[in-house]
């Protein structure tokens, strides 16, 4: 028995699990009971389901008693259903922001609770769906375990799990046994875990790698690495054509920016063609070029490497072509089957849901067929009825897949389409405002190449961002030759992004009337 397990006789040991759907934080809970039981303790486990697996967990709660305790009191134990708050032992979470939730609700304390997370992230929908960066610091959860917990041990046991081919509520099972917050062996626990008899030997391996994990832990839990490192600048291709587009990125272009160039000429050659890679090459040495001239290099080539991300975005839009391709990659069936676990024989099927607007189905004709459609009031009335509600779709059988296959087919097409005409129009109106205003401030130039970010996504997503976007290369026109320009465009494409409706951007254009008419 560990030194940090502490029994108080007649009280059991209270035990929070925290987990998502499909976290396995059932399977963990009855593994404590089963080896609770086996051990001839009395057990019991409830569980509180959250609202949705991203708007709050599921609290699985255990508590465990010694047969003694029970003899002693001379009658069966009255277990609670739900954890109180600041009356919890052990705390586990299955994922880092889950253990924040756990600390909001006060099951941590710092007095008694043993609190063992994952630090891998499974994003909120608000996260993912946010105009910028919406992603929260998960070091600042860390911090407060530090805080809030007796003991802290925070690391990656998802990736443990993975490694071991198993799931992770084998890798946390491993880390209770690991930390000594139970008074139980290690054999106790393995012998859960066999009895359970699906999976033993990846499960076993995943509980090996937990366990060693929380029994080498450090007093402290150390806060995680955020840095990004940038792509290396690949030596050579397997193709000749590409092998040019390497040398020209070493040769043309300040050793800053390469990396970026490398992303975006990856993702620009996916979207289309080697062509169109040499197409965004070119537009990046002539911006770079234009940079030179205007003092780039005391700059360290701001522009240039700003200009390589975002010009790739602007090339590689999202399409219904696009979409299409994507989720008919043989590695994204391999990712969600890898996700869920399916099992050697198993069969998955998954559901798309699809909803085009008619923007998007004409955006994918012949531009010229696509502009009488659209400027046609006889066919639009045609046409929307079947455009007002969305389409499920199963990508795992062969019609459905076929479809979306055929469509993916069509970016051979993709230059003659009425929506490349309408994105090569906004990207060379954007990329004439950025030429035009470089010699005049560089900073600013530099800001109004970040504002590309806010256009994304397709349908709604993508009418929103590109409205606040159109909005800001209009304040910066108004901006120009003025003090202070690039910071002021700066806080307003911060406000742009602070919420999709872009209420803050409006509020902030209407005081300084830069709004448009």
């Amino acid at each position: 028995m560990s030194e940090r397990t502490q029994l108080h006789p007649g009280t059991p040991i209270k035990i929070a699990i925290l987990a998502m759907g499909g976290q396995g934080g059932g399977v963990l809970a009855d593994w404590l009971v089963d080896m609770a039981e086996h051990a001839h303790w009395w057990a019991q486990t409830t569980s509180v389901p959250g609202v949705a697996q991203r708007t709050g967990a599921t609290i699985y709660y255990v508590e465990l008693l010694p047969e003694s305790d029970v003899a002693a009191a001379g009658r069966q134990p009255a277990l609670a259903l739900m954890p109180t708050p600041g009356d919890v032992d052990l705390v586990v979470s299955a994922e880092l922001m889950e253990a924040g939730r756990a600390m909001q609700r006060e099951l941590v304390s710092p007095e008694r609770t043993v609190f063992i997370t994952s630090s891998h992230r499974s994003y909120a929908v608000g996260e993912k769906s946010a105009p910028g960066n919406g992603i929260s610091d998960p070091n600042k959860v860390i911090e407060a375990g530090r805080e809030c917990a007796k003991r802290f041990m925070c690391f990656d046991l998802q990736a443990l799990a993975d490694k071991a081919g198993s799931v992770i509520s084998a890798s946390l099972f491993g880390a209770i046994a690991g930390s000594g917050a139970l008074p139980f062996t290690r054999e106790d626990f393995e012998e859960t875990i066999r009895r359970g008899g699906l999976g033993v030997e990846n499960s076993l391996k995943a509980f090996a790698n937990g366990f060693e994990a929380a029994h080498n832990a450090p007093e402290q839990a150390e806060l995680l690495d955020l840095t990004r490192p940038m792509p290396e600048v690949p030596t050579s291709a397997k193709h000749a054509s590409i092998n040019k587009l390497l040398d020209s990125i070493r040769q043309d272009f300040p050793e800053v920016a390469q990396p970026m160039l490398v992303a975006g000429l990856r993702r620009t050659i996916d979207f289309q063609d080697v062509a169109y890679g040499r197409q965004y090459l070119a537009t990046l040495k002539e911006l770079n070029q234009l940079e030179a001239q205007h003092g780039g290099a005391d700059k360290q080539w701001s522009l240039t490497v700003a200009a390589a991300r975002y010009v790739a975005v602007a090339m590689a839009y999202d399409d219904v072509i696009r979409v299409a391709d994507l989720k008919t990659r043989g590695e994204r069936f391999a990712r969600v089957q890898k996700e869920i676990g399916v099992k050697e024989g198993q069969l998955i099927y998954t559901t798309e849901y699809m909803h085009p607007q008619l923007d998007e189905v004409c955006g994918t004709m012949p531009a010229p067929l696509g502009k009488w459609i659209l400027n046609s009031a006889g066919m639009r009335r045609v046409i929307e009825p079947f455009c007002r509600k969305g389409r499920f779709m199963q990508t795992g059988t062969l019609s459905g897949f076929l479809l979306l296959y055929s469509l993916s087919g069509m970016r051979r097409f993709r230059r003659s389409t009425l929506r490349h005409q309408i994105e090569r129009k906004s990207l060379d109106a954007w990329l004439d405002l950025v030429r035009k205003t470089l010699p005049i401030d560089h900073d600013l130039a530099v800001e109004i190449v970040e504002c590309r970010r806010l256009v994304k996504g397709y349908s709604d997503t993508h009418v929103r961002g590109s409205s606040k976007y159109l909005k800001l290369l209009d304040a910066a026109q108004h901006l120009s030759g003025k003090p202070e320009a690039a910071q002021k465009l700066r806080q307003l494409r911060d406000a742009a992004l602070a919420d999709a409706e872009g209420k803050q951007l409006d509020a902030m254009l209407q005081q300084d009337r830069l709004a448009l008419a």
